[in-house]
């Protein structure tokens, strides 16, 4: 994840988004983009000030230094891992990301459908079993807002391991343009 992040600073500094040729991108990252701002702002705040109380201990002064810019640039690049690793719906498939943690890949021949399927959990694992099977869930604030249901069972790598779904859901900022994207390559 270290080195993802890092990666995410370079993509964003070099304009060079992770999206698949002849794929359309799609964003995540509105529900948590607020709260990510405010955790940069001030931990960059907190460095100058912690560098005014601990001035006189150089001993002490330079292992904070060095942590509290480790600190914003590792939130920075979460925060980058989102704005250049959307979703993509292409001439491919589907792949869904969620920051540099996961890279999932949903061929054509695997989607069954793609719906609006507004979902809200608090707190649950990543992988449950629901109505439509075993679900994989890539939440952004505890929320999904589209069901992709599968042809057949699959066997797909996502952060917590490798399990076999049956159902992806994921969250999309623009919920309508996902939608059309798909209806553009399966009816």
């Amino acid at each position: 994840m270290e080195l993802g992040v890092y990666q995410s600073v370079y993509r964003f500094v070099f304009r060079r988004p992770r999206v698949p040729v002849g794929a359309s991108a799609f964003r995540y990252h509105s529900p948590v983009l607020t709260l990510l701002v405010v955790f940069i702002v001030l931990s960059a705040v907190e460095i100058p000030i912690v560098d005014l109380i601990v001035h006189r201990w150089t001993w002490v002064r330079i292992p904070l230094l060095v942590l509290g810019i480790w600190g914003v640039t590792w939130m920075l690049g979460l925060l980058l891992g989102y704005l250049t690793r959307p979703h993509a719906v292409g001439p491919a498939g589907i792949r869904v990301r969620q920051g540099t943690e996961l890279d999932l890949d949903l061929p054509w021949e695997v989607v069954r459908s793609v719906e609006r399927s507004p979902h809200r959990v608090d707190k649950s694992p990543a992988v449950v079993d629901e109505p439509e099977g075993r679900t994989f869930a890539a939440r952004i604030a505890n929320e999904t807002n589209v069901l992709i249901r599968l042809e057949h069972p699959l066997d797909v790598r996502v952060p917590q391991g490798r399990d076999r779904v049956e159902a992806v859901r994921l969250w999309t900022d623009d919920l309508d343009g996902f939608l059309s994207a798909v209806r553009t390559h399966i009816p």
